[in-house]
């Protein structure tokens, strides 16, 4: 078998690896935010008024069936 290495990096330099990811992050600026928020609640609207209206598409047409 391999030999396993369990050694575990001290929690200081963890801490430290994770600041400097952190500062890497490109935060999007309010502007973006808003846009986005307002595009992901309106295709939201959308999809559920879709799927309501071809459920009582598929409802009407089995009650004929039925």
């Amino acid at each position: 078998m391999a030999d396993m290495n369990t050694d575990k990096a001290p929690k200081k330099s963890f801490w430290k690896g994770l600041k400097a990811e952190f500062r890497k992050i490109i935060w999007p600026d309010k502007d973006t935010v808003t846009k986005q928020t307002a595009v992901v609640l309106a295709v939201s609207l959308a999809l559920g008024v879709l799927i309501g209206v071809l459920d009582m598409i598929f409802k009407f047409g089995i009650s004929l069936i039925i």
